[in-house]
């Protein structure tokens, strides 16, 4: 019920629109499994966050179809803005603006000044692969499978969902055991296993719609593989995640352990149970990420594309920009 307050206030979604599909949509039940045990405060506010990625995704995708350049680079330019001073532009007139504005406040009043940066210079780099992806739809450029892996990971938001694992555990992850190789590995199979499902759920409507963004459509283009041999391949890819997940989480428990012992105080200090729940937390989450997809891809309507009139065009996207 926030969420669809929320989603009215900010304009994002006409009062109609909001009243059949809000709930359909499933938005706030998918980050409430991917971050259990998050103050109330902060799942409010990575849940508001999520339902904007979500309504700006939709918007980018029509600015696509239709070509609208200038719209969009005004749009990317104003968030690069707003991101790295948010509380500037609570009252900015594009709603698009205004709610990412909102939304990135109260996620940097959380932790340090520091996280507020790192997760800024991550969403810098989201906008400016999302304006890639733009380029390559207008142009019809098909990315190849490793161009399209690497872009990917940025339109998704991969580094970023890891970064809001620490509010949700209360405290900063050290950089020791954050930009280790088994966190990063960890971080990035449940993430590309994230990637890779909705490439599969969201093949149909992206071949009707004529994308050029989805792994199983870069197999095709580029590695000459039938329809089928492409959704056996990116659920081969999709399975391996969970395969080489399980092998990561096992060697950061075990790094986890030493860097523990080694702390003033060793692993029974007050400073390591903190860094231990910490990253127990962050651990547990990744896991979820891997239920809370599945579930998601086939509960919410937003993949539900036999029912559409039209199979290209969900009948929840409101165009913020107009039609072309």
């Amino acid at each position: 019920m926030e969420s669809r307050a929320w989603l009215l206030e900010k304009r994002l979604m006409p009062a109609d629109k909001v009243t059949r599909y809000a709930d359909e949509l499933r938005y706030t039940d998918l980050i409430a499994g991917y971050y259990v045990g998050a103050p109330r405060e902060v799942i409010s506010a990575i849940s508001d966050f999520s339902t904007w990625f979500f309504v700006w995704d939709d918007q980018h995708d029509r600015d696509a179809v239709h070509g609208r350049r200038t719209a969009w680079y005004r749009l990317s330019a104003e968030l690069h803005t707003a991101l790295d001073a948010p509380g500037d532009h609570l009252a900015h007139p594009e709603p698009l603006v205004a709610a990412f504005a909102e939304t990135v406040h109260r996620l940097n009043g959380f932790l340090s000044p520091a996280w507020n940066h790192r997760f800024a210079r991550h969403f810098h780099a989201i906008v400016g692969a999302y304006d890639q992806e733009f380029e390559n739809r207008v142009t019809k450029v098909t990315p190849k499978v490793a161009e399209y892996i690497e872009l990917r990971r940025h339109t998704f938001g991969h580094s970023v969902w890891i970064d809001l694992l620490e509010p949700t555990a209360g405290r900063e992850i050290p950089a020791a055991l954050r930009a280790s190789g088994p966190f990063l590995s960890a971080a990035r199979h449940c993430q590309d296993f994230s990637a890779w499902y909705n490439d599969l759920c969201s093949l149909p409507k992206e071949l009707a719609g004529d994308d050029q963004h989805n792994l199983g459509i870069s197999l095709i283009r580029h590695e000459g593989l039938s329809l089928e041999e492409a959704v056996v391949e990116v659920r081969r890819r999709v399975e391996n995640c969970v395969t080489e997940f399980e092998v990561a989480e096992k060697e950061l428990r075990e790094l986890l352990a030493g860097h523990l012992a080694a702390l003033p105080g060793g692993a029974g200090s007050a400073e390591a149970r903190s860094v231990a729940e910490a990253v127990e937390s962050a651990v547990f989450n990744m896991r979820n990420w891997f239920s809370s997809v599945y579930w998601f891809h086939h509960e919410s309507g937003r993949y539900r594309v036999d029912s559409w009139d039209d199979r290209s065009t969900p009948p929840y996207v409101s165009d913020l920009a107009g039609d072309a």
